[in-house]
C-alpha cells in the first residue's frame, strides 16, 4: 500500500465512528452488504456492493477523501480521489 497526499491530511489519531451501522440503510428500510468509515468525520455507509453506495454517497456530498473498512479483521483504507487501495 502506498501513501497519498489524503491520507498525509487525515485528523490524527484516527477518527470514532459515530455509529455502529449504516443510517442511510436503516432509513431505507435496506440492508448493507459491507460498511466503510470516513477517515475525516467518522460517517458510517455501506460498500458499493450494496444497493444505495451510502459510503461513496457521503464522498460525492462531502469531498471527504479517505474511507477506511468498518469491518471486523479488516484494515484497509480507499482513497474515492486516486481510486486506489492506499
Amino acid at each position: 500500500m502506498s501513501e497519498c497526499q489524503h491520507v498525509a491530511d487525515l485528523p490524527r489519531p484516527e477518527i470514532s465512528p459515530l455509529n455502529e451501522t449504516c443510517l442511510g440503510c436503516l432509513e431505507s428500510g435496506s440492508h448493507h452488504v459491507q460498511l466503510r468509515l470516513c477517515l475525516v468525520c467518522g460517517h458510517v455507509g455501506c460498500c458499493d456492493s450494496s444497493q444505495h453506495r451510502h459510503a461513496s454517497q457521503h464522498f460525492r456530498d462531502t469531498g471527504h477523501p479517505v474511507m477506511r473498512t468498518f469491518e471486523e479483521g479488516e484494515t484497509w483504507r480507499w482513497c474515492f480521489v486516486d481510486g486506489s487501495i492506499v
